[in-house]
């Protein structure tokens, strides 16, 4: 769990820090710097998704990852408690849940916290989400100063999702093949992307309800070995 607390913490420094500079920057250079922001999560995306060896798993996981996330209704339960979060500590025209949505989701959907929480918890290698901290710290002060309070709040989100991550990858060892860690990252960049989207402010994409779309290359690889035997029966 280091890997994970030293991520929080960076992000809960790097949003602190962030807080102070809000509203001492200009909004036309806040502006700029998130959309040179959404640009860099584009090609990180991009580069993620390029991993893919398998097209076709990448395409259904991402169908019907979707269609679960949409029936869960994922993405109106993270705006809802951003929205709470909101009325709790936000003031007068602050928009925390934005920033909570936001930032938890770049945060945490991408393939570092996903590698790097299977690192940890299979053999106790850090490294990745060190050097993830030091990315999600830098987001997190731009992010911060632009977008506000909400940004704080989602260092537990990164906590809860890599902390679980974390604790139960020694119980999956035996089915976390490289080709599954290789296609769960390609699908995180798809949604990388999609969150660089809404940072572009394109069309908005409910990113939140494509989450379980990330597991299902591990189910796949789960469940192929019991279909080779059972098709070996026949």
């Amino acid at each position: 769990m280091l890997g994970t607390i030293v991520n929080t913490g960076a992000i809960i420094v790097g949003a602190l820090i962030g807080l102070m500079f809000k509203g001492g920057i200009p909004d036309s250079y806040n502006r700029t710097i998130m959309k040179a922001i959404g640009l860099a999560v584009v090609l990180i995306g991009l580069l993620n998704a390029f991993q893919t060896a398998n097209i076709l798993l990448l395409i259904f996981s991402l169908a019907l990852g979707s269609l679960l996330g949409e029936m869960m209704k994922i993405e109106d339960g993270l705006e809802n408690l951003g929205n709470w979060l909101e009325s709790r500590f936000a003031s007068s025209g602050s928009n925390i849940s934005r920033g909570f949505v936001t930032s938890s989701l770049l945060f945490c959907v991408g393939a570092m916290a996903i590698v790097g929480s299977l690192e940890s918890g299979l053999s106790g290698n850090h490294q990745t989400l060190f050097a993830k901290s030091v990315l999600d710290g830098i987001t997190s002060i731009v992010f911060a100063s632009t977008m506000g309070l909400g940004v704080l709040f989602s260092a537990a989100s990164v906590f809860i999702y890599q902390g679980f991550i974390t604790l139960t990858a020694s119980f999956l060892q035996q089915f976390l093949v490289e080709a599954a860690i290789t296609e769960m990252s390609a699908v995180g960049g798809l949604l990388i992307l999609a969150i660089g989207m809404n940072i572009l402010d394109l069309p908005r994409i409910k990113v939140g309800n494509m989450l379980p779309a990330i597991f299902l290359p591990l189910i796949y690889y789960i469940l192929l070995p019991l279909w080779s035997k059972l098709l070996g029966l026949f």
